[in-house]
């Protein structure tokens, strides 16, 4: 860009409220031809203020788009075997469509025990082996809900990806390896960094679809970024503050997402599309 203008903001606040409502018409009719809501459970372990604000958000969520939202609160002492126990059996539950484990679950928790408990067709917040699977495979499966909510946003405002260089900037199991996923399989080229790639900067001007995951606030400088690229800015730091530096980076990016009101909307919105898209499949009015 010439420097006299700024890149178009990605208004995912927008998109997540028409992705609700159209997910709360659909829960109505599977409501309607079923005479079951779909079910949302949500597992929290302990009391960390943080994740206790997320899952009432999803919660109230829920109740706005007609899912029925059912919630198990466990002590933070809990240990791996009851809480496996526990997920087993709402996974083991008909009345319930879709699991959601709020993490971190303390250090003594073994994370990824827990996740393998909930069954694949309820893991709608994408955090299985089978679902990471099937999104590296391109196969039928729930994706991880911020990058499934980040490949919505690409398509919302047209994003061609196909022989782009997309450069993800993280690497967790949940947010940057199935992002970068879901990119190669439009046809990107992909290539992943993290905060100990070297000479990132030269790697991130390289981009023309730059996804920020890193979890570091204002990590990605601005005068990194390639002229007209698209910014995804997957962050969320104290003060508002994402993984880029924003002020800078809009003025050189074509499309970049603001930090709130981006990428963070739309993981509730695939969250709450993803459980009434299970609830289908197992009432069989898919």
């Amino acid at each position: 860009m010439d420097g006299t203008r700024t890149a178009r903001l990605m208004d995912g606040t927008g998109l997540a409220g028409r992705i609700t409502e159209d997910t709360a018409k659909a829960a109505a009719d599977i409501a309607l031809r079923t005479g079951t809501a779909p079910c949302l459970a949500t597992v929290l372990v302990g009391e960390d203020p943080a994740s206790v604000t997320y899952v009432r958000v999803k919660r109230a969520r829920c109740r706005k788009a007609g899912i029925e939202s059912r919630h198990v609160a466990l002590p933070a002492s809990v240990s791996t075997g009851v809480l496996v126990d526990t997920i087993t059996a709402l996974s083991q539950d008909p009345g319930v469509h879709g699991i959601l484990v709020q993490h971190p679950m303390g250090p003594h928790i073994d994370e990824r025990a827990a996740f393998e408990a909930i069954a694949p067709e309820k893991d709608v917040d994408g955090v299985t082996m089978h679902s990471f699977a099937a999104m590296g495979f391109g196969l039928p499966g729930f994706a991880s809900c911020t990058p499934g909510g980040i490949m919505r946003l690409l398509d919302e405002y047209a994003v061609d990806l196909a022989g782009k260089h997309a450069v993800v900037v993280g690497r967790s199991a949940i947010l940057g390896k199935p992002a970068g996923m879901l990119l190669l399989g439009r046809d990107a080229t992909v290539t992943y960094c993290h905060s100990r790639t070297a000479d990132l900067s030269a790697i991130v001007r390289e981009a023309d679809v730059l996804l920020a995951a890193v979890g570091r606030p204002r990590f990605i400088s601005g005068a990194d970024v390639k002229p007209g690229a698209v910014v995804i800015d997957a962050g969320y730091n104290p003060g508002n503050v994402g993984d880029v530096d924003f002020e800078t980076a809009r003025e050189r990016a074509s499309l970049i997402t603001p930090v709130p009101g981006g990428v963070g909307p739309m993981t509730i919105a695939v969250l709450l599309a993803q459980t009434v898209e299970a609830a289908a499949r197992q009432l069989g009015v898919a």
